[in-house]
């Protein structure tokens, strides 16, 4: 199969790159500079220049595939409203060259979505639907109403902590955080849970779904269903020599920065119905054994 792959030399990106090649698919990846058409050359895959905004570019490489994954997001919590926006310009642009041809169409979302729409504590899962007022809703809401229309579409729910070698995202963050204010903190009881998948466990769920999830499918790539923020936070602590404490909610914000909106929620997430239906099954680290091995502490 030949894939389009968007966000291509991401964290998570450069792993489904692999992992489709390694698995004998054609890979070509969306690149908007030189140093991302170089990563791209050396996997192995093939070179599409153009961008989010270049919405021919968006169009001229779903067209050309088998298949596509669409991983890019523009990581501005800044301007998030118009990160969001141009996401799903991004879905419906590749969304309607594919109308009528049956490929497949893989689109990432998030967990944390379901956090606006479910009672607190109880356990999300792929049944649970958003609504188009929840950031980045509407493009999962568009995805599923493309299976309608004669596209194998489906979207994968990504967890907040996507760890591993390499990682830069929140829980890097909250490592730096650490450093930066000489204390590992928690909010509260700390009992509020993040779930969280190893990176190549979720390549691993990519390349199923753009070979096999039916149309219309809603999957989680979640290998702990919820991790104890305070757990995070001691592992935290105990590798960088810092003491762990509790904060209350009033002061998360000015603590945790732009994470504050995120560190008190309680987000457990099954993958139970994903794990059923394609066979997938996580088996690399999780994630306090993966902190516990010391690479995300070694700079």
């Amino acid at each position: 199969m030949r894939v389009f792959v968007t966000g291509a030399t991401g964290f998570i990106g450069t792993a489904v790159v692999r992992e489709l090649i390694e698995a004998g698919h054609q890979v070509v990846g969306l690149a908007r500079s030189d140093k991302s058409a170089d990563t791209l050359k050396v996997a192995g895959a093939e070179v599409h220049r153009g961008s989010l905004d270049d919405l021919d570019s968006l169009r001229s490489g779903a067209s050309a595939a088998d298949g596509v994954i669409h991983l890019a997001f523009k990581h501005d919590f800044s301007e998030f409203d118009k990160a969001v926006a141009d996401d799903l310009r991004a879905v419906k642009t590749m969304g309607e060259v594919l109308e009528g041809t049956g490929k497949p169409f893989v689109i990432t979302s998030g967990t944390l979505m379901l956090t606006y729409v479910l009672p607190p504590g109880q356990i999300g899962t792929e049944k649970d639907v958003v609504d188009n007022s929840v950031p980045r809703g509407e493009a999962e809401n568009v995805v599923i109403s493309l299976a309608e229309r004669g596209v194998r579409s489906s979207f994968l729910r990504l967890p907040p902590s996507v760890h591993g070698l390499g990682d830069h995202g929140f829980v890097s963050s909250l490592i730096g955080i650490a450093r930066d204010k000489g204390v590992s903190a928690y909010i509260g009881d700390g009992y509020n849970r993040w779930p969280a998948v190893h990176r190549l466990d979720a390549a691993r769920l990519f390349r199923l779904a753009v070979e096999a999830a039916p149309g219309g499918s809603r999957l989680h790539g979640v290998a702990d269903e919820g991790v104890p923020f305070r757990d995070i936070a001691g592992v935290i602590g105990r590798h960088l020599n810092l003491p762990v404490v509790s904060i209350s909610r009033e002061e998360a914000d000015a603590h945790f920065g732009w994470l504050g909106a995120f560190a008190p929620t309680d987000n457990p997430t099954s993958s139970a119905l994903t794990q059923e239906r394609l066979g997938w099954q996580p088996v690399h680290p999780k994630l306090i054994p993966d902190l516990e091995k010391g690479h995300y502490f070694s700079n």
